[in-house]
């Protein structure tokens, strides 16, 4: 251990050690002991080689770590037949590349360790590829063990050790590896609207079975409509909460697997699980008086599938699947919703229901339901989790017996109650963003559709729509209460009914949304940018549940302008690898038969500015196609690429057809803006950028004649553009305004000589609202972006960090600590924990850091560093753990010095920018010139050209010019 730290922070520490294909410029002492380092059995402090790997002709530095199958590391369940594996590879010298992989991969790690590979062998394969190698061995069959190893050779031949091995196993590939069947608790659905809302039991559902023998593997295949939960002999399956995640149930419907191996044992056992309502049952309540979700989704009551496949040490099999034999009872869980919260009666427990020895006489037999159309999929994405916890910052008492409590946040999760009290007696936890001024608690903002009046939801619906749990004591010990089948968005929950004065410790709060790993780091001078930061980030943590929603409370779709404004923010911040194919996939699975998208995905209905009745407005729509290119720029996801461009090119022929020439006229443009929207401009510009979005995603795959089809397109949309809104003599864009200015700049809609001119114009408009922003969902993003093209970050920075209305500043000034729907504070309307315009995080990783995938990167393979700095802000510190592994931008300007340092994983090239303000006469890396720094190409005088490897860059730099006059 101790010597795996001190390799952890040599490797850390040490600077890389030269360039593989340039002289280094160090010492041949330093060389040799950074070398030294390197072919230690484990530079990273966490790997070990196999033992079959451990040969002298090992002479490499290079390392190969963090082993993916199909993004997951040693997935339980894949069903993808030709399985697709990537890993990272860590170097101590610069410009270190990949030549070679040769990959073994056997049903039994104990071959791995003596060379053998039964599956596969790929033998020495000479590429550069490290991402997304796809298996090509034996046939893989359901419920495959796989185990797997991988090495590879550096640019000079020579070979690395082997990596540690990883696993993956396979699901269930066909239909008729299922004998479960569909199962409910044969209750028919509520006859009238208004009986939903009448109590109706969750279902318990339990099968007892007997082992006879040691277990030598279990298997438990599962899923549940709406939502389930399940134990073995009264253990919790896993640790996902509100599972299954949601999709279009008509179209595919994920299961879990699980290894149960150490939960079953010798004799009686059991398998119990309760079912949800989630999306599947919600209720028939009209979300702004019109919505009834009942109408658009694929519904039915709960209902079970299961299949449990146990192999005894004796080699026999015995499989316990959801069938008649299931018995079935209602559950303490007497309501459930979404929206609505739980209502739970512990007066009705059943200790022991989910283990064996319980008497289960009573309980009647389930019912085979019809099941869903849907095809079953392995859950491709990590599941909701409970993420951390909460402790109360405050309690108050604002009126007799009325507690609430502020966690000092804005979150999305539930609330764990403690509590001692009297049989039946009733609590009620009531969720909220916001207090009223009498410090009462004020639900506005959180309640469903908008349904704040009584008859408005139709029959049996709430006058409010608010978030509240009600817990009914079953009296005696101190009970502990959490709700399963629903989740809140809120900071405050008021608690009433308490029997007498509730600690601080009364209740705690549990952190809920899928568990995705954080990829992006960001810190720098500004405290004020921090705190910003920050709240981005909770905001964004906050909406991803299966879908990137809008909001946590309220509504919970997944809105297409939402994710095409907050997308790129999305992918510096979190692993979105697997989750934004979800939500592709999830579009195309609503696609319209004429090729147009919805406004949401799932489809719940709702859309309004669409091209056509049952179609989204064109800023939703283009979710699509953008997500594929920016998930192939990250990620370099061909599969997805090739499975759904027929989707991106039948969509942008469907807004050619729908399009009365070339000006798109009909959108819902820069949504919560404070100015005049300019809807032909923003959706001709989404026209455009579709076009070539397509002819990109064309082209990549070769398919040469679209990627000329579409480039043309382009063409014809930007010149009619050109032509019929923008004046370029004045250099105005359709209304002038903010967005209208941007958002040409920003798509590169105009000609060179326009720009000038057109810019001149925005900055004028920023400088009437004394350089505040009046652009919404779209818009504010193209601004920062604009902004730092043309060389004005002091301006964005100055935008970013006021206080004033209306801003970020200002939210945070008003005790914001997650982002406002609108600019404007609301106690009554709009939503406080929305990811719209978190599209500022792209501006600190992208404009302030100088992050980014260049254009045409494949898996982050090319990066851009452009760090641009601005007065107030003496130092900026960003971390990117890209694909292939950590992307480093780190400067500050300290005495007169502009200093950079950078890092790029192997297999990554760099091209540097060096701010304006640099003199570059005197700019040094490592302490050498930068024409005889080690894999440093000076292609002009601030563009340099890197390897991969670890730089440290110094130049002069000049103060700045007083701000906002130039």
């Amino acid at each position: 251990m101790l010597r795996a730290i001190i390799t952890l922070i040599a490797t850390l520490v040490l600077p890389y050690t030269g360039c593989s294909t340039a002289p280094s410029t160090l010492d041949s002492a330093a060389v040799a002991k950074g070398r030294r380092l390197a072919e230690s059995p484990d530079p990273a402090g966490v790997h070990q080689r196999p033992s079959f790997a451990r040969s002298r002709e090992v002479k490499s530095d290079m390392v190969v770590y963090r082993l993916r199958c199909e993004y997951r590391e040693n997935p339980l369940g894949i069903d993808q037949t030709r399985p697709r594996l990537s890993w990272q590879l860590q170097a101590r010298v610069r410009g270190r590349r990949q030549s070679a992989y040769h990959i073994l991969v056997a049903d039994d790690p104990d071959r791995l360790h003596v060379g053998q590979a039964n599956l596969w062998d790929s033998g020495k394969v000479e590429s550069q590829q490290s991402l997304h190698v796809v298996y090509g061995g034996k046939p893989l069959a359901s419920r495959r063990h796989c185990y797997w190893t991988v090495r590879v050779w550096d640019e000079e031949g020579r070979r690395s050790s082997w990596s540690p091995s990883a696993e993956w196993e396979m699901g269930l590939l066909r239909s008729t590896d299922w004998i479960a069947r569909w199962i409910d608790d044969g209750c028919e659905p509520p006859a009238h609207d208004q009986d939903y809302y009448e109590d109706d039991p969750a279902p318990f559902m339990r099968r007892a079975f007997q082992i006879a023998g040691q277990v030598r593997s279990a298997r438990l295949y599962i899923t549940g409509l709406g939502l389930y939960e399940s134990w073995i002999n009264g253990t919790r399956v896993g640790d996902a909460v509100l599972d299954p995640l949601w999709t279009n149930f008509s179209k595919r419907v994920f299961y879990a697997t699980y290894d149960v191996t150490d939960l079953i044992h010798d004799g009686e056992n059991v398998l119990g699980v309760t079912l949800g309502n989630g999306w599947f049952n919600p209720l028939p309540m009209r979300m702004w008086g019109y919505l009834n979700l009942r109408e658009h989704l694929t519904v039915g009551r709960p209902m079970l599938l299961a299949q449990l496949e146990i192999e005894l040490e004796d080699g026999s099999r015995q499989i316990i699947a959801s069938d008649e034999q299931w018995k079935t009872t209602g559950s303490p869980i007497l309501r459930n919703n979404i929206y609505l919260g739980e209502k739970y009666d512990a007066r009705l427990e059943s200790p022991g229901w989910n283990q064996p020895g319980y008497d289960d006489s009573a309980w009647r037999p389930v019912s085979q339901a019809d099941g869903v159309s849907g095809g079953l999929q392995c859950r491709p994405v990590q599941p909701i989790r409970v993420l951390g916890t909460l402790l109360p910052a405050s309690r108050s008492e604002p009126q007799p017996g009325v507690y609430l409590f502020d966690f000092g946040q804005n979150f999305a999760g539930w609330v764990r109650l403690k509590i001692q009290g009297p049989r039946g007696a009733s609590v009620r936890l009531r969720f909220g963003e916001l207090k009223n001024p009498d410090g009462t608690l004020n639900v506005m903002t959180s309640v469903c559709g908008q349904i704040k009046s009584p008859g408005k939801a139709g029959p049996g619906a709430p006058a409010v729509a608010e978030q509240a749990d009600t817990y009914i004591l079953r009296g005696g010990d101190v009970e502990m209460y959490t709700p399963r089948f629903t989740f809140h968005g809120f900071r405050y929950v008021e608690v009433t009914g308490y029997p007498g004065v509730p600690a601080m410790d009364a209740v705690e709060g549990s952190v809920l949304g899928c568990d995705i790993d954080p990829v992006g780091s960001f810190e720098c001078s500004s405290d004020e940018l921090n705190r910003i930061h920050t709240m981005v980030r909770q905001t964004f943590r906050s909406n991803l549940f299966g879908v990137q929603s809008d909001c946590p409370h309220r509504e919970r779709f997944g809105y297409g302008g939402d994710i095409v404004a907050t997308c790129e923010a999305f992918l510096m911040d979190f692993d979105m690898s697997s989750f934004y194919p979800k939500v592709i996939t999830d579009f195309a699975d609503a696609a319209r038969p004429d090729g147009g998208l919805t406004t949401t995905a799932p489809c719940v209905g709702v859309g309004s500015a669409g091209l056509t009745n049952d179609s989204g407005p064109i800023g939703w729509q283009i979710v699509h196609p953008r997500l594929l290119r920016e998930v192939f720029r990250h990620y370099g996801d061909r599969r997805i690429l090739e499975e759904q461009y027929e989707t991106a090119r039948r969509w942008i022929e469907f807004v050619r057809a729908n399009t009365d020439g070339l000006i798109v006229n009909r959108g819902l443009s820069d949504h919560e803006s404070l100015e005049a929207k300019p809807i032909r401009t923003t959706s001709t510009g989404f026209f455009f950028e579709g076009a070539r979005l397509v002819s990109e995603l064309a082209t990549i795959l070769g398919r040469d004649d679209d990627a000329r089809r579409y480039a043309a397109l382009a063409t014809d949309i930007q010149k009619a553009f050109v032509d019929e809104l923008c004046d370029g003599k004045v250099g105005i864009v359709e209304n002038g305004g903010q967005a209208a200015q941007a958002t040409a700049l920003y798509h590169d809609l105009l000609p060179a000589r326009y720009r000038p001119a057109v810019f001149k114009r925005l900055l004028s408009q920023l400088q009437l609202r004394d350089w505040k922003l009046s652009t919404g969902i779209f818009g504010t993003n193209y601004v920062l972006a604009v902004l730092t093209r043309m060389g004005r970050n002091d301006l964005a920075c100055r935008i970013v960090t006021d206080t004033r209305f209306p801003g970020w500043g200002f939210m945070l000034e008003r005790g914001a600590t997650t982002l406002w729907e609108h600019w404007a504070f609301s106690d009554d309307v709009y939503s406080h924990n929305h990811p719209m315009f978190g599209s500022v995080d792209t501006w600190f990783y992208r404009g302030l850091a100088g992050i980014a995938p260049d254009r045409h990167a494949v898996g982050f393979d090319k990066v851009v560093f452009r760090p641009e700095p601005v007065d107030g802000v003496s130092w900026v510190r960003a971390r990117y753990d890209s694909i292939r592994g950590p992307i480093v931008s780190d400067w500050a300007v300290r005495d007169g010095t502009f200093d950079l340092e950078i890092e790029l994983p192997v297999g990554v090239t760099g091209e540097v920018f060096l701010p304006e303000r640099c003199d570059l006469s005197g700019a040094r890396e490592s302490g050498q010139p930068l024409g005889e720094a080690a894999c440093v190409e000076v292609v002009n005088s601030r563009h340099l050209r890197v390897a991969s490897g670890h730089y440290r860059f110094a130049a002069p730099f000049r103060s700045p010019q007083p701000a906002y006059e130039r």
